[in-house]
């Protein structure tokens, strides 16, 4: 066990917390004020770890914190140890004992995911089949106009070929889109479908980094979620909605050159994915041998 004095450990706690304000803190501002952000609120409110849990700083299992760590004794995964030099705090090994199912599970989905070919023709007709031939007041978003009307959505979601392999995007398409989806992804097959080159299975990196605290470093957390939050304002630029006015230029994916842009893109954050991706499956190979 590695141990950090209490100097060392509160500088890496008040350095998380300045990190990850600039990304909190507005979602807050706009909370209290009752205003909603189409893409900068989706991390906070699609996913369930809450700003408080993101700003609050993890060494991760194998490090004890010496000094005063109060404010950690009683977190859930955390207990005292006493050695030749006092008390610390720390993750458990016992936690981590009890967290074998969902490591088990997380190894098992990232390693697969790593492992299969990366799919770049998906143009992002996700977002087009979650609003297939609904009114305008029925839409997610329907604070934001569809940039092609819906008539002209319509068209896009019926003339091109869908192959969303993502469950969690797939379940939120419309009842008329689900038929036009050559794919079949349900919860239980998640391991069998889902491909890196994915921006659902990359934002999704932050879900499954946050579901290992904490037993690994929010380090490793914030990094994830830094990379969803730039994978999600590509995901709605390449929506249907038009949120020009929210200085987010429109990637219109119905266009060959639309298509090419956002391959690029894709292909960019497929390469920014794979090496935390890897750095997960370490950490759950690590903890597996607890």
């Amino acid at each position: 066990m590695e141990v950090l004095e209490e100097s060392t450990w509160r500088a890496c706690v008040s350095a998380h917390a300045e990190r990850v304000d600039a990304f909190v803190g507005p979602h807050l501002a706009r909370r209290g004020s009752g205003v909603k952000h189409p893409v900068h609120d989706f991390l906070f409110t699609y996913y369930s770890q809450r700003p408080a849990q993101l700003r609050r700083w993890h060494p991760g299992y194998g490090v004890q914190l010496a000094g005063d760590p109060s404010s950690y004794d009683g977190l859930k995964g955390y207990g005292v140890s006493t050695g030749p030099t006092g008390s610390t705090v720390g993750v458990t090994s016992s936690h981590v004992v009890a967290q074998r199912p969902v490591l088990e599970s997380l190894h098992r989905l990232l390693s697969a995911t790593a492992a299969r070919p990366a799919n770049f023709g998906c143009f992002g007709l996700h977002e087009w089949a979650m609003v297939h031939r609904l009114a305008d007041d029925e839409t997610r978003h329907a604070d934001w106009p569809l940039r092609l009307g819906g008539t002209g959505t319509d068209e896009v979601v019926e003339s091109h070929r869908i192959a969303c392999s993502h469950f969690d995007a797939f379940r939120f398409f419309t009842p008329s889109a689900v038929s036009l989806n050559t794919l079949r992804p349900t919860a239980a097959d998640r391991p069998e479908f889902e491909q890196p080159a994915c921006l659902h299975a990359g934002m999704d990196l932050y879900k499954h980094a946050f579901r290992l605290t904490p037993m690994i470093c929010s380090d490793l957390v914030a990094d994830c979620f830094e990379l969803a939050r730039d994978i999600r304002v590509l995901d709605m630029r390449a929506s249907p909605y038009d949120l020009a006015d929210l200085g987010f230029e429109p990637i219109p994916i119905e266009t060959a050159a639309g298509k090419a842009t956002y391959a690029e893109a894709q292909r960019g954050f497929a390469a920014r994915g794979a090496p935390l991706r890897a750095r997960l499956v370490a950490e759950c190979e690590r903890l597996l041998a607890v």
